[in-house]
């Protein structure tokens, strides 16, 4: 009886988390600035604008967000969905040092980056520029 209710939630939880990418992963992909992965690494835009108080609890929310989607990514990887795109999203709205880095590496995979310019193109917007090495 556990384990119906355990593969009950978790079909569940795959079929939500398929139709939220469906529906967020295109719009954050169209988003992104074509050279967001070939450009150098710059602070926040918002950091000078708001009060600090709210800019970490923008920070804190937009994480809160990044780590539902690399969860709900990994979850993907073993369910129907589009679990490498969701992960490289979440890591694109997450916080933490070398993030940077770590996104060049995986859209450097050829897979990984023509998937994303597919979206893009899908969405009438401009590919993506290639990261240099």
């Amino acid at each position: 009886m556990f384990s119906t209710k355990l593969l009950t939630i978790l079909a569940l939880t795959s079929v939500i988390t398929f139709i939220i990418s469906l529906i967020a992963i295109p719009w954050v992909i169209k988003k992104m600035p074509e050279d967001y992965f070939s450009r150098a690494q710059s602070d926040s835009p918002y950091k000078d604008k708001y009060h600090p108080l709210i800019y970490l609890l923008f920070r804190i929310f937009k994480n809160i967000v990044a780590v539902i989607f690399i969860l709900a990514g990994i979850i993907m990887l073993f369910t129907p969905g589009q679990g490498l795109l969701t992960i490289l999203v979440g890591l694109g709205i997450s916080d933490f040092p070398g993030k940077f880095v770590l996104e060049q590496k995986i859209v450097r995979n050829k897979k990984i980056f023509n998937a994303l310019n597919w979206v893009r193109k899908r969405t009438g917007v401009a590919p993506l520029i290639y990261p240099a090495i």
